[in-house]
């Protein structure tokens, strides 16, 4: 008889210990805008992966609002999610609701977006210096001399003064030396297509046209810009960058409207934030290659390597990747 009832307790051990390794983990993932075509990309193969993993994932977008994204991530901590997987609207604002979040015992990572001054337990992004390196590179290749007005990205976002700080590491030699004079320098709120639009009417109005590079930090900001540029009829006369690899843009690409654009392969992104993700929610200690430094403490991270994109590699990257059908960007 003991040994049936030694037998049943170690069953009964070995069924709860099962039960702990198979925890549901909920996610919950606070977007920062879904307008915009990259993010809707990130959070379908996000989730696709976490759902695989067992996971389970809450998703909500602020619509570029700091507002309605600390109420959203209060919502999520109230609903008791095990992680939360924040791309930030602004990331020097979120300080106070992830305290909350980490008094609940949910673990934070940050999601291609560093969060400033913030308990974070992990960062997973690209190189984001070495994207705005990629930018002002291939523009100086393409065009060395000349005027160049720079359009940041969104102020809010600490993404963008990477970029910034990667594109001055290539052009202030450049720009010391008088090969290149930069004749505008204006962030695009949002990172919005229409706010670009406006910005680059008002330089070109300002230079008398008279603009030879824009080096646009995203896809986003250099459709806006190209959209005046066309206007005035210097589509395609005026170099300019991108990033996201947006199939809108790789369509200008093949056009010759836009240069370049930086493809950050988001399926490796997207997977692998799933699965830190679940590790972490398991209490597990996801690997890092890099530590970075947001203000409170050195952040375990893990850093991507960006692609530059271009007329003459579109298919051996963004089409051999799967990233866009070869259909879609020659519009067959």
């Amino acid at each position: 008889m003991k040994k049936i009832i030694t037998l049943l307790c170690a069953l009964s051990v070995s069924l709860l210990s099962a039960s702990a390794l198979a925890k549901t983990v909920t996610i919950g993932m606070a977007i920062d805008d879904l307008r915009l075509e990259r993010w809707q990309k990130d959070r379908d193969i996000f989730v696709n992966k976490a759902e695989s993993l067992g996971a389970k994932v809450y998703v909500q977008s602020a619509n570029g609002n700091e507002q309605t994204q600390i109420a959203q991530i209060e919502n999520m901590i109230s609903r008791g999610v095990d992680v939360l997987v924040i791309i930030p609207y602004n990331g020097e604002v979120l300080t106070n609701v992830i305290r909350e979040a980490k008094r609940d015992g949910i673990k934070v990572l940050a999601y291609d977006r560093l969060i400033n001054n913030a308990d974070l337990d992990f960062y997973l992004s690209f190189d984001n210096e070495k994207v705005g390196e990629m930018q002002a590179q291939a523009m100086l290749e393409e065009t060395p001399n000349g005027n160049y007005f720079l359009m940041g990205g969104a102020p809010t976002d600490n993404n963008a003064k990477l970029f910034r700080q990667g594109q001055m590491n290539v052009l202030q030699s450049k720009i010391d030396s008088g090969d290149i004079k930069v004749v505008g320098d204006q962030w695009v709120d949002s990172w919005l297509a229409e706010n670009a639009l406006k910005i680059m009417e008002n330089a070109l109005t300002a230079n008398n046209n008279n603009i030879d590079v824009v080096v646009a930090s995203n896809d986003s900001t250099a459709g806006g810009a190209i959209q005046a540029l066309e206007a005035q009829g210097l589509a395609g006369k005026v170099s300019i960058s991108g990033q996201d690899a947006d199939l809108a843009a790789v369509r200008r690409i093949v056009a010759g409207t836009q240069t370049m654009t930086v493809y950050k392969p988001i399926t490796i992104l997207a997977d692998r934030a799933a699965e830190i993700a679940v590790e972490l929610g398991n209490n597990n200690t996801p690997d890092s290659n890099a530590t970075l430094n947001n203000g409170m403490k050195e952040v375990p991270s893990f850093l991507l390597e960006p692609i530059v994109v271009n007329k003459a590699n579109i298919s051996k990257t963004v089409i051999a990747d799967k990233f866009h059908a070869e259909k879609d960007v020659y519009q067959q």
